[in-house]
């Protein structure tokens, strides 16, 4: 074989090779289709369709770091924690999907605290499902939540405004002409080992609590009022609030009556720590507070509150919001127990960024 023959098969050889791999070549799968996330604008700002199904989902919640100075529910020269710094992540998981009934809900919010001292805590903060009105889990009280909060300060219940945090089954009504209504039976917290808040055995009790209020609000103005019963004491107390919006300044005023001011029970009770702790309202209480805006990122608040009992509590604060979703506040209150002749001043500066 010369080589003029060997080139000429070689090259054969190659041509043969090269026509089989085109026969056998690979070819790319089509890519299937992508599926977007689709914004769901039906409950509100921040909702998202979960993929492949109908529920919406919504993801927020909070970071927040603060230094405090003594503490207004204490009253002493060191206030029970003299000076403290306390971060807190708060986490929260809301959805929603369509039915015959109305939207159905869940609410979730999980909390973790860092404390001085390496101190540790998570929470299930609240966790509750809701369906046409109704709502079943854990939820602060309505005696707080369908009322309002006491003021738009940190320590606005130093002068004790109701219960947090409890399983309940709750019916809300809206008639949509600013008539508001909502009943509640609400966890009385029994079980082995439990007690009311005067240290009656409730380890046998079984009956729930009852939350039940009226509302109405028209234009710049609102009324409310809720009434709670403890079943474990058979005692209650009711709370009237009104609101007002001025424009230049937001104002509230807030009274409570305690059905027996010899006693103490879950709607009527004592925030009071240390020397203070036990001192409730007596047959009364009353809250007054008042918000003013200075431009778009500041305003000012001062909430008062003060009881049959002589617990006098003021509190101020600024609120200024450099850029949106962040929060820097600083707070000052004062407290005074006059039963006890103890006062206490107190301060915090909270820094907080929500998402």
């Amino acid at each position: 074989m010369n080589i003029k023959s060997l080139l000429l098969g070689s090259a054969a050889a190659l041509v043969a090779v090269s026509g089989a791999q085109a026969a056998d070549a690979v070819v790319a799968a089509e890519p299937e289709p992508l599926e977007y996330v689709r914004i769901c604008d039906a409950y509100g700002a921040g909702y998202f369709f979960i993929p492949g199904t109908e529920t919406c989902l919504k993801i927020g919640g909070m970071v927040r770091t603060e230094g405090g100075w003594y503490n207004a529910y204490n009253p002493g020269p060191a206030g029970d924690r003299g000076t403290y710094w306390h971060t807190r992540a708060q986490l929260s998981v809301d959805t929603a999907t369509d039915t015959e009934y109305g939207p159905l809900k869940t609410n979730t919010v999980y909390r973790f605290d860092w404390n001085d001292g390496n101190a540790t805590t998570t929470k299930l903060l609240w966790a509750n499902i809701s369906l046409g009105g109704f709502l079943i889990g854990k939820q602060d009280s309505q005696y707080n939540l369908y009322m309002g909060y006491a003021g738009n300060v940190i320590n606005d219940d130093v002068v004790y405004d109701g219960p947090y945090e409890l399983n309940q089954i709750t019916y809300s009504y809206d008639a949509g002409n600013g008539f508001t209504a909502v009943i509640s039976l609400e966890d009385s917290n029994s079980g082995a080992g439990a007690t009311g808040v005067n240290g009656e055995d409730s380890s046998d009790h079984y009956a729930p609590d009852v939350v039940a209020g009226v509302g109405y609000k028209a234009g710049n103005f609102g009324f409310k009022i809720v009434g709670g019963y403890d079943s474990i004491v058979e005692e209650g107390a009711i709370k009237a609030r009104a609101d007002a919006d001025f424009g230049v300044f937001k104002a509230f005023i807030m009274g409570g009556w305690n059905t027996d001011g010899d006693k103490l029970n879950k709607y009527a009770s004592s925030n009071g720590a240390g020397p203070a702790k036990g001192i409730g309202w007596g047959d009364w209480a009353v809250w007054g507070g008042v918000t003013v805006p200075i431009n778009n990122k500041l305003q000012a608040n001062a909430q008062v509150a003060y009881t049959d009992s002589k617990i006098f509590a003021a509190t101020a604060n600024l609120r200024w919001n450099p850029v949106k979703n962040l929060l820097v506040q600083p707070e000052v209150s004062y407290t005074n127990w006059d039963s006890i002749n103890q006062d206490q001043w107190a301060g915090v500066l909270r820094f907080q960024r929500s998402f």
